[in-house]
């Protein structure tokens, strides 16, 4: 049994529903109380009165008065005021306020704990990049966004798993094994024109001497590799022309090798994978599975949900393609999913893909996508509607892109040049802390650009720099102070009766309310902006109040109040991947 401290915003919202069930005579909808824009309107508002006006047939001035006699006895509520048309504006005891601060010196890290998820299972999958090269300052937006994400939906009361899912089938992974084969070659002096949409990145040309140092020669032999000399196309013809000129040398280059392209495609696939996931965990990011799409292909998932959608009549052939009738369902258009040439799409995997996920049995599937992935989404709801799958359960928050700014310049990026910025080196610069709260520092439909100067910066303008100083500062005074902490845990604190002491007590009250905002958003950015928030009005109270004062029971209140919000600060950085310095 929990018998752990509820928020003073819970057992207000009770009490005010035993009022309003009394005053309907029925059971109703619980209606929530507001935190009100300004503060002379009360600590809390609430508009039942105007909402059930109509259902007792009585004014809403007359509803909200009887709400107010209805309420049952008790130590939290000073006063009610009605108004304007029915509003009710609570004032609360200032004991009722200051009891916040036990609840968060008992209750430590498991404060702002919800039971909102109703502990329902949520699988929810992010990054996800091809690993066909460098996680780059893109995709470290997405992993930042959904680690976040994943560790607020827990706190939020949901059992959460994560999961990345492996695009290590399809074309994009017989590119990279052409593009480090070839570099290989170039090794032994092969003069094959380099396909201009080949993977040029440098760290091609480091696998290449990987696989000369394993095989040597082996994989060269100067006879039959003149088969892999092909016309070349212009680089102005039209992008269908380079693409067949890049099949053809895949085609070529699986005739020639036979199994050792097996193996090479194997080992270029292990090294990305393995450098992905080494940066990501160096990011502070971490998956419980690693799904294989490959696993979808030799386990025969995706051959069988497509014969599952031509049983049910939503496929047909034309020129020699099989095509979903997507449009059946909302889409702009029909889908192919196998082509003429008998090659399943990555629609056909995708699809699979998410019904092994519901298959599962999860409650909820999160999906974290890039922006760019927009037009993907109906066509994959119009796929689990078609198979008989509730697409309401699946939700895709999108991440947008990324900018990144030096000296107030923008930085040029080209992924198909390989000139990218890759995550490791943005971790490098700005380190991860910096990295990990600039990306949820705005909603993640909304583009970004991420100043590389600020991130460095030790000023009260850099957000990281500000939120960490204020935990940092709390910290410097209990040093100081140099007694047990333990003895502020039931200290008397009613003399914390301060303009700025209520500030802070109000934002330590709101925190469970806002983990619920920001997991029932899914926006990290909310808690971004509530710990800028809860450190500038630390900092404000630092500046204009002395804390190791004469008066000890006013000091230890003073105390008692600074460590629950560095509590606060420390649980909420945690949440968001960046750490909580005592010293700075």
């Amino acid at each position: 049994m929990n018998t752990s401290p509820v928020s003073l915003l819970t057992e207000l919202n009770h009490l005010f529903h035993q009022a309003i069930e009394a005053v309907a005579c029925s059971d109703v909808s619980p209606i929530a109380l507001e935190r009100p824009k300004q503060s002379h309107h009360g600590d809390f508002a609430h508009n039942g009165a105007l909402q059930l006006a109509k259902l007792v047939k009585l004014p809403p001035r007359e509803v909200a008065q009887k709400i107010i006699e209805a309420l049952p006895n008790n130590t939290l509520i000073d006063r009610c005021e009605i108004a304007g048309p029915g509003f009710i504006n609570v004032f609360v005891h200032s004991s009722a306020k200051q009891q916040v601060i036990q609840h968060v010196l008992t209750q430590q890290e498991q404060w702002g704990n919800t039971s909102a998820g109703q502990q329902r299972s949520l699988l929810i999958e992010f990054v996800s990049s091809n690993p066909t090269g460098p996680l780059h300052v893109g995709h470290g937006r997405g992993a930042s966004y959904g680690a976040s994400l994943s560790n607020i939906l827990k706190k939020a009361g949901f059992r959460v798993s994560r999961e990345y899912y492996v695009n290590d089938a399809g074309r994009q992974m017989d590119i990279l094994t052409l593009s480090t084969w070839l570099r290989y070659l170039a090794l032994f002096g092969s003069t094959i024109a380099f396909p201009s949409n080949g993977y040029q990145g440098e760290y091609v040309t480091e696998m290449a001497y990987m696989l000369k140092e394993l095989w040597e020669d082996k994989l060269y032999h100067q006879d039959e590799v003149v088969l892999l000399h092909l016309p070349v196309p212009d680089q102005n013809e039209e992008d269908e022309s380079i693409e067949k000129y890049m099949d053809a040398l895949i085609a070529r280059a699986k005739l020639l090798l036979k199994d050792h392209y097996g193996d090479i495609h194997q080992r270029v696939l292990a090294l990305q994978l393995q450098d992905c996931q080494e940066d990501l965990r160096e990011f502070g990011v971490s998956f419980d599975v690693w799904f294989s799409e490959q696993s979808l292909f030799s386990s025969g998932a995706v051959k069988k949900v497509v014969e599952e959608l031509d049983k049910k009549g939503y496929l047909y052939r034309q020129d020699g393609a099989l095509w979903f009738k997507s449009t059946d369902f909302g889409d702009e258009k029909d889908r192919v999913l196998q082509r003429e040439n008998g090659i399943y799409t990555y629609f056909a995997s995708d699809i699979a893909y998410h019904v092994n996920k519901f298959e599962r049995g999860f409650d909820l599937i999160v999906d974290v996508w890039g922006a760019d992935h927009h037009g993907y989404i109906p066509r994959v709801k119009a796929a689990l509607t078609a198979l008989g799958y509730n697409s309401e359960r699946l939700m895709i928050p999108l991440v947008q892109f990324v900018s990144l700014f030096r000296g107030g310049e923008k930085i040029q990026m080209s992924t198909r040049k390989a000139q990218f910025v890759t995550l490791r080196e943005l971790r490098d610069e700005v380190g991860n802390d910096a990295a990990r709260l600039f990306y949820v520092l705005r909603k993640s439909d909304q583009h970004l650009d991420f100043d590389l100067d600020l991130a460095k910066s030790h000023s009260n303008d850099n957000p990281v720099y500000y939120i960490q100083y204020a935990h940092a500062r709390i910290h410097s005074v209990l040093n100081k102070w140099g007694q047990d902490i333990a003895l502020l845990r039931h200290c008397d604190v009613s003399q914390l009766n301060l303009e700025h002491e209520f500030k802070l007590m109000q934002w330590l009250e709101d925190y469970p309310a806002m983990i619920n905002l920001a997991a029932r958003d899914y926006a990290p950015h909310t808690l971004a902006f509530y710990l800028k928030e809860l450190a500038s009005d630390l900092h404000s109270y630092y500046n204009s109040e002395q804390f190791l004062v004469a008066d000890e029971t006013l000091c230890r209140a003073r105390l008692a109040l600074i460590l629950a919000v560095a509590i606060v600060l420390q649980d909420g950085l945690k949440l968001l991947g960046v750490s909580a310095p005592l010293t700075m």
